[in-house]
């Protein structure tokens, strides 16, 4: 697999590790065209100026994501282009949870560089890949994965607003940071609400936090 026609953008914010997956990226296709973002906002950049993506390797941590915030982004607007999350969290909840959020793979920030491109390789193949030794087996309460899938209908825009309350901010502010009228915030979050069978911000915010899309990991876990 030289991958001369394949491009792979590597969206993380660690410097050493983003040189880590570009090596293992090169010992199974040599030929492939690799770009690095450093955060949500230089992968959007990327992803809009850039026709021909074959893969996105995410970061759940980094520069303008929360948790699962960049995953549910990028799967509403792109939903053709395969990503795989790369993380230093091995838990089998975060994993099966990134699956059912659309990733095309999971790939732990511990194993060596060879497995890394073996997974890669796998993904850009048609494969889901996930870590051979972690059980993903356990099924998901009926309540988690009923938020699960109304979580995963949100826009890329109404993902952006729900972290965007989940950091507290008002209305006003929101409509700042988007360049939109409040007007088109309010309904946003009416959206979201309804979306998510809420009745208020608070109740949107901590369904959000419960599963990660809108709360970083534990410093345990961390990236």
């Amino acid at each position: 697999m030289q991958g001369q026609n394949t491009t792979i953008i590597i969206a993380d914010d660690h410097p050493l590790f983003r040189g880590a997956l570009r090596q293992a990226i090169g010992s199974v296709m040599p030929k492939a065209r690799v770009i690095e973002a450093n955060g949500m906002d230089e992968l959007n950049a990327a992803l809009g100026h850039e026709r021909d993506i074959d893969l996105i390797l995410l970061d759940l941590t980094m520069p303008g994501v929360q948790g699962f915030s960049g995953l549910l982004s990028l799967r509403a607007q792109h939903p053709e282009l395969p990503v795989v999350i790369v993380s230093a969290t091995e838990e089998p909840t975060v994993i099966r949870r990134a699956l059912e959020f659309g990733a095309s793979g999971f790939i732990p920030k511990s194993i060596d560089t060879d497995s890394i491109g073996g997974a890669i390789g796998a993904v850009l193949a048609g494969d889901v890949w996930t870590p051979p030794d972690v059980d993903l087996s356990a099924a998901e309460d009926k309540e988690t994965a009923d938020l699960v899938r109304r979580l995963a209908t949100l826009t890329p825009q109404q993902v952006r607003v729900l972290t965007m309350l989940s950091e507290g901010l008002l209305n006003k502010q929101i409509a700042y940071e988007l360049s939109v009228s409040e007007a088109t915030v309010k309904a946003h979050v009416s959206a979201i609400l309804d979306k998510l069978g809420v009745d208020s911000r608070t109740q949107a915010v901590i369904a959000a936090s419960k599963i990660g899309v809108t709360q970083r990991p534990s410093p345990a876990s961390a990236d």
